[in-house]
């Protein structure tokens, strides 16, 4: 292979176009008698609504609420912008538009709900007496917290007025049909963006063993609402779901990870996929990574280079309780940790590792990369300037790293999200 980053940086663009929201088209529903209402939450939601109004046939409205910088122009279907991963007063007045788009639906019409990820910040709208103060403080926890998505998820379902089944709820007695791509493991409509369309199985208690095994040190009005019957969410008996649920997922993460394997193996090139569910510590995630790229090279196991492993899923950065915020998200995170697993390798056989992490939707954490790469050369150039990626892992500053030896992978905001995709080549 001649320029072994052009080949990782493609298998990355290949991912993120597999999960572009063409595929709609696919998965509209039929037309009602009466009125179409699009709402919609998510990194992908500008995205997919312009895909929707482009093929829809008959009138219809709507709004949905995007982060900001991914809007994309579409003229029936109002889209704004709002606060990710932290929420904000747009978000809130966001929120508060949508909901307001279901007042008085009728059993024929339709309402046709966009949910991808990222939904879930973009949605705050809080719950009972809590203030938007009160959401800041719990994302801010949780972000730090080291729990996984669907712990996350669990915990602002229950602080929330409409996540956990709260927009099925809202749209009730219209019909509801949710068009979603996931950037969860295992697709579980209940977790994408928190589930604003589906029944919630989750319960208070568990969102409260949640805040206490991680050690979340939250506002008391927002324990108080937790330990309160009110923020129990809407569970599966409720009339919205008298029905059934019609949910059409457009994008998964698998399929990311598809599109980079069909590459590989035009090109003559064994792939290992471990899967699209991985979750885990980030730099724990890289550790396994890099030590099967070692094995693959000193044993030949699982098998014998070259080869490209490819995974997917999301992982977690637990930041310390000293106040440290670290630069960068989970993707730079697991490229530092990576480098700084391979870098005692000798020489001939580091040499021979590329790997690239990369957040599909464009942008890893609330920097501008989408991740970023590792390289002998990257490497190379850390040592030439005494940077050691042990150090800078240490404080969490993978933008710093990544940044200083053109690591960086810049792609801007790709309207869509299905999370993590990792590719690490072995020649």
């Amino acid at each position: 292979m001649t320029d072994p980053r052009a080949f990782l940086l493609s298998l990355g663009h290949a991912a993120i176009r597999a999960a572009l929201p063409d595929r709609i088209a696919e998965h509209l529903p039929q037309v009602p008698a009466g009125r179409t209402v699009v709402v919609g939450a998510g990194k992908a939601a500008a995205s997919m609504a312009a895909a929707f109004e482009k093929l829809w046939p008959a009138p219809l409205e709507g709004t949905v609420v995007t982060r900001y910088g991914h809007a994309v122009p579409c003229s029936r279907i109002e889209v704004l912008e709002a606060s990710h991963p932290v929420p904000d007063a747009a978000g809130l007045a966001a929120s508060r538009r949508i909901l307001s788009r279901l007042d008085g639906l009728k059993a024929d019409d339709l309402v046709v709900a966009l949910i991808s990820g990222g939904g879930s910040a973009l949605l705050a709208l809080p719950g009972g007496d809590l203030t938007l103060d009160d959401l800041k403080a719990v994302n801010a926890a949780l972000l730090a917290s080291g729990a996984d998505i669907t712990a996350m998820n669990c915990v602002r379902k229950h602080v929330s007025a409409i996540a956990g089944g709260r927009l099925a709820a809202a749209a009730h007695p219209a019909k509801l049909v949710t068009i979603a791509i996931s950037d969860v493991p295992g697709d579980d409509p209940a977790v994408i963006a928190s589930g604003p369309t589906v029944p919630d199985p989750t319960t208070r208690e568990e969102a409260l063993a949640i805040v206490r095994r991680y050690r979340m040190d939250l506002p008391s009005a927002v324990m108080a609402h937790l330990e309160s019957p009110v923020c129990e969410s809407v569970k599966p008996d409720h009339p919205a779901f008298a029905d059934g649920l019609d949910i059409r997922m457009i994008a998964r993460p698998v399929e990311s990870l598809r599109a980079a394997q069909a590459i590989a193996e035009r090109e003559g090139l064994r792939t290992l996929v471990l899967g699209d569910t991985i979750e885990g510590e980030a730099r724990d995630v890289a550790q396994v990574h890099a030590a099967l790229a070692r094995s693959v090279l000193e044993h030949g196991l699982p098998f014998p280079a070259p080869l490209l492993i490819l995974s997917g899923g999301e992982t977690t950065v637990t930041l310390p309780r000293d106040g440290t915020t670290g630069r960068g998200g989970r993707n730079s995170e697991f490229a530092l940790a990576f480098a700084a697993a391979i870098q005692p390798l000798p020489r001939p056989l580091r040499d021979r590792i590329h790997a690239i992490a990369l957040d599909t939707d464009g942008i890893d954490g609330i920097e501008a990369n989408a991740g970023a790469l590792v390289t002998p050369a990257i490497l190379a150039a850390a040592e030439a300037q005494g940077l050691s990626p042990r150090a800078f892992l240490d404080r969490h500053d993978g933008f710093g790293f990544f940044a200083a030896v053109d690591g960086l992978v810049v792609t801007g905001p790709s309207h869509t999200n299905v999370n993590d995709f990792r590719a690490v080549l072995v020649e």
